[in-house]
């Protein structure tokens, strides 16, 4: 499953086109498997091998602590405790956490990482998916509540309200990462970096002749590796959520593994792909699965009160739906979309 996976996300990274990058610049580029994907990270200049080299230690260091199924991650350790002891985390956990609570009010629970239950019910991107019964759907629906996590922010420690609960950071954790990596790399003088976690892309600068990178943003209808518009950034994070990342189909319906946390059953709010450009990957990651849940008129009052953030929307009409900052960068490849200009 996992080779299958990386093969789909190596092709899956050719859609993030880098044009015209300039040869004679030095560039050094690292890939590895962390946090369930393919990570890589792409950085021009002095110091780029060392500053690459440190920057996947990090994302290899939050892999450890926020995976779901390494025994020793404080992840597990939460969720094995759930309904008994305070357990004491790593201050990256903790903030991630936090970042997620805040994520979990402002979507008034659409996101939430208490969704562990239901996402090991259904088991989707696994050998083992299946549609549960609506008994056991209702059942797991009253495990989740991201207000039964408890922390003691003095002490560094979580803990879970009531047994059987659990938390996954599926949903945040690949930003966070992605802007620890865009840190060390800043920190190390690196003017300008293209990294990619799993298709959420993080930006450094411009390209080394000065340009803006163009992002190819997945077609939700097409295969792995086909875009249906471009958009330039500088400095940026790009993240998307689709129903074409992870899904099995039954019956000749796909089940995708955006879980509704209110339904129990996978979104189907007429947004097939959400788009978020951010300053940081964090606030894509979580506003990206928000977006998709809350549908598009919900989701571009919320994008377009927040500073910053913007958003790329394709709705299941096959119309393609912008807030108003990202328009004059944004530019659709593909004759299947009608472009509606708000």
């Amino acid at each position: 499953m996992k080779k299958k996976s990386l093969i789909y996300l190596i092709i899956f990274s050719l859609i993030f086109m880098l044009v015209g990058c300039n040869k004679e610049e030095k560039v050094i580029t690292k890939e590895n498997y962390l946090l369930d994907t393919l990570i890589q990270l792409k950085a021009y200049g002095k110091n780029s091998e060392k500053a690459t080299n440190e920057a996947m230690d990090a994302i290899s260091d939050i892999d450890d602590i926020m995976s779901p199924t390494k025994p020793t991650s404080d992840v597990v350790k939460i969720n094995n405790n759930a309904g008994k002891d305070f357990v004491k985390i790593n201050e990256n956990t903790l903030e991630v956490i936090k970042t997620s609570i805040k994520y979990s009010k402002l979507s008034k629970g659409n996101f939430d990482i208490t969704v562990g239950p239901l996402v090991k019910l259904w088991g989707i991107g696994t050998e083992n998916a299946r549609v549960p019964s609506k008994e056991e759907i209702d059942t797991t629906l009253k495990l989740i509540n991201y207000e039964n996590v408890l922390i003691d922010e003095k002490n560094k420690s979580i803990k879970l309200k009531s047994p059987k609960e659990a938390i996954d950071l599926g949903g945040i954790a690949k930003g966070f990462a992605g802007d620890k990596a865009r840190e060390i790399l800043e920190n190390k003088g690196i003017k300008s970096a293209y990294l990619n976690l799993g298709g959420n892309i993080v930006t450094i600068g411009n390209k080394t002749d000065g340009t803006p990178w163009n992002i190819g943003i997945q077609d939700p209808l097409s295969d792995r590796g086909e875009y249906f518009g471009i958009v330039r950034v500088s400095n940026k994070s790009v993240v998307s959520s689709g129903n074409y990342e992870r899904f099995f189909i039954k019956d000749n319906k796909r089940y995708h593994h955006i879980l509704n946390t209110k339904t129990g059953y996978p979104s189907e709010s007429g947004i097939l792909s959400s788009t978020i450009i951010s300053d940081k990957s964090i606030d894509g990651d979580a506003l990206s699965t928000i977006t998709f849940i809350l549908g598009l008129e919900k989701s571009m009052e919320i994008i377009e009160n927040i500073d910053g953030v913007d958003a790329i929307f394709v709705t299941t009409d096959k119309k393609v739906h912008t807030t108003s900052n990202i328009a004059k960068d944004f530019k659709l490849s593909s004759k299947e979309y009608i472009y509606e200009k708000r």
